[in-house]
């Protein structure tokens, strides 16, 4: 049993502006995840998910509250430490899938292990790994333009994966992808956090794709409006 959660926000706060543009995103959060779990973050526009996501992958710092990673607190942390912390620990994934256009899956995979200074051999190898988990083997010379949108959501996560991070966070993964395309992307994600026992982070709008997580945590007006286990009634 681990001796603290992987993730615990206490009353985050995040403002935004100052004076009387001052606009409170974030008004006390409290939020416990541990590893292994499967979260769908939701809420309406102006909740406060994107932002409590954005402090949850480093990407953002609260302008109150304590965020610990594995017990360490992140508040702490300078740029370059949290930095650290999203190249070891945390994998990405988008919307719009963020891949570059002139180059092929493999190369697009490979990038986070380029900024880890990796050998070229240990990079073709482990993005190799990550493609075949997703079930892109065969497809490793292909540019995204020469790629369907599923396929490209793949590539999107097998860059999140490359460096075999505890958690992923996924910001409205299918949300440019049909519904077939979007459920199938889903089951991956799904697999991902049952086989290889990865943390999933994920924020939607989309109560059919939450339905794919264990647990839901729905912001409203900044705070969380209800926090309850896939199935139980809110």
């Amino acid at each position: 049993m681990n001796e603290f959660p992987l993730i615990k926000l206490s009353r985050i706060t995040k403002t935004y502006g100052q004076g009387q543009a001052a606009f409170l995103a974030l008004k006390g959060v409290d939020l416990s995840i541990d590893q292994g779990e499967f979260v769908a973050i939701m809420g309406p526009s102006g909740s406060g998910k994107s932002t409590a996501m954005n402090i949850l992958g480093c990407l953002d710092i609260p302008s109150s509250g304590s965020y610990r990673f594995q017990g360490t607190p992140v508040e702490e942390m300078d740029r370059n430490q949290r930095a650290l912390l999203r190249r070891h620990f945390l994998g990405f994934v988008f919307q719009g899938f963020n891949l570059l256009p002139r180059t092929s899956a493999l190369e697009n995979v490979e990038l986070p292990l380029i900024y880890r200074g990796e050998k070229a051999s240990v990079r073709h190898a482990e993005a190799r790994t990550a493609l075949g988990k997703v079930g892109l083997t065969g497809w490793e010379d292909h540019t995204p333009a020469e790629l369907s949108g599923g396929q490209q959501q793949r590539v999107a996560i097998a860059r999140a994966l490359v460096t075999r991070p505890k958690v992923l966070l996924a910001d409205e993964p299918t949300g440019n992808l049909d519904t077939q395309t979007s459920e199938e992307i889903m089951e991956l994600i799904g697999s991902l956090n049952r086989e290889h026992g990865i943390t999933v982070l994920m924020v939607t709008h989309e109560s059919d794709m939450a339905a794919y997580a264990k647990r839901i945590v729905h912001f409203v007006d900044g705070k969380v409006d209800h926090d309850r286990q896939n199935g139980e009634q809110s």
